[in-house]
């Protein structure tokens, strides 16, 4: 194929996954049972996407370059044109800052609590209807009943669990206060998405400029950055996991070329937005690993410091709870694992594989490119513990661009098979087909590898003979 119509190709390509994304974001919505249809153009994005990459792959570097950072910006834009459509976590993200901004502590008061009715916006909270039983009646998209507290009165409010108090870490705190200050209370979802957006760009600029300096193939950074995942959980539904993203891959990046004490910062910080994302330190730790361990710890002590002489122990929030709601608490959470042990050895088995993979990774693990090890760890987690929330496996992609790994692409798409199809059958099948992927592509890199060490090994051979002769 000519070159022109070489990068023709892929930037239609890319177009169409944006129109995908795009459409989604206007059109589709899970609240409203919209869930077959997306499935279907949930997996025509990713064929899309998966085309475009391998003609990518084609394309000469200087144009990849261009059409990375133009697809990045194309996907991301398109992400914007609709409200959440998988997920109602930035609603609670709004209300969070709302209360901060207002001086009031997160963590002090649930979402209902009467002594925060001042501060409602009618787009989060509205009176709500009853029905002959007195039980509030709602009507709106990702709207459900509920009642203020104590004083009973029925509401409709689009938060998620409101009766609980918040789960998230002080980072996420104070991104959301830092998001909502400038806007007023009415501005809905779009602060958070913008937000994403940003954050979204950064990491593709962050992996762009690692490349480039180390004159490796730039063309790896399209799988985050055309990813209709990434476009839909970082921005259509700005989960503040993205946040923690960029900071542990800031902190990776900074642990392996040797500043470990702004690495360690970056890292505690990426805790402190979203607990998931201290599974990428194992495989950092290979090398003075205390100075990042005091370092990250005391980060992460630091940012709580403000919250505990505020609230003390309500700092925990809902965390026990949604441990125990998910069924991580008794092993039946973990889809593949409960398939053939019951819930507390399942568990127990869990912790051991995790324990074991990541003593391995630590162990395994290059200083100076920990990537491979982390997208092992990772992958390994959320296979093993396969949480309902697709969204958790963005940790995962900045690592597979770093190390190639394409195989473990698999992964986010069983999760997102598991949150849009319902039903642990789904759940199951999508991971134990994640799993072959994984394991085939380990093995297709293995052959390869043997294939060119016999190779080497056989044109060594002929010139110790010529040599002889």
């Amino acid at each position: 194929m000519p070159r022109i119509l070489l990068i023709a190709a892929t930037a239609l390509l890319v177009v169409g996954v944006a129109v995908v994304v795009g459409y989604q974001a206007r059109e589709l919505q899970v609240f409203d049972g919209d869930d077959p249809w997306f499935v279907a153009t949930t997996a025509l994005a990713w064929l899309l996407f998966a085309a475009a990459f391998v003609l990518l792959r084609r394309v000469p570097r200087r144009a990849a370059l261009a059409l990375v950072i133009g697809g990045s910006v194309l996907v991301g834009g398109a992400a914007l044109l609709g409200p959440p459509n998988t997920s109602t976590d930035s609603a609670r993200y709004a209300w969070d800052g709302i209360v901060a901004d207002a001086g009031i502590s997160p963590y002090e008061h649930v979402p209902v609590a009467d002594e925060l009715a001042e501060l409602r916006p009618n787009w989060l909270f509205s009176t709500a209807a009853t029905d002959v039983n007195g039980y509030p009646v709602c009507q709106i998209t990702r709207v459900d009943g509920t009642t203020s507290v104590p004083s009973g009165e029925p509401l409709c409010t689009a938060i998620n669990r409101p009766q609980v108090p918040t789960i998230y870490p002080p980072l996420a705190e104070i991104y959301f206060a830092a998001v909502r200050a400038p806007v007023p209370a009415t501005a809905e979802y779009w602060p958070f998405q913008v937000g994403g957006l940003l954050i979204s760009l950064s990491v593709t600029a962050m992996l762009l400029v690692h490349l480039l300096r180390r004159r490796a193939d730039v063309r790896w950074v399209a799988l985050w950055a055309w990813s209709p995942f990434v476009a839909t959980e970082a921005i259509t539904n700005s989960h503040v996991d993205v946040l923690g993203v960029l900071l542990a891959l800031g902190a990776s990046l900074l642990i392996a070329s040797g500043r470990r004490v702004w690495g360690g910062i970056a890292l505690g910080a990426a805790i402190a937005t979203k607990l998931v994302p201290v599974i990428v330190a194992p495989p950092l730790l290979k090398k003075r690993p205390w100075t990042v361990i005091l370092v990250a710890v005391g980060t992460f002590a630091l940012l709580y410091v403000p919250y505990v002489l505020s609230s003390g122990l309500q700092v925990i929030g809902y965390l026990p709870g949604y441990l125990s709601e998910e069924g991580f608490d008794d092993g039946s959470r973990f889809a593949l694992l409960s398939l053939v042990l019951p819930g507390p050895i399942a568990l127990a088995v869990a912790v051991l594989v995790i324990a074991v993979v990541a003593a391995l990774c630590w162990w395994k693990a290059d200083p100076r490119a920990p990537w491979t090890a982390q997208v092992v760890l990772i992958g390994t987690v959320l296979l093993v513990l396969s949480p309902h929330y697709a969204w958790y496996a963005l940790l995962i992609i900045p690592f597979i661009v770093l190390s190639r790994r394409w195989e473990w692409l698999a992964v986010p798409a069983a999760l997102t098979t598991g949150l849009l199809v319902y039903g642990i059958v789904a759940t199951r099948i999508s991971l134990a087909v994640a799993v072959a992927i994984v394991l085939a592509g380990w093995w297709l890199r293995r052959r390869g590898a043997a294939a060119q060490r016999g190779q080497f090994g056989f044109g060594e051979l002929s010139l110790r003979r010529s040599a002889r002769r």
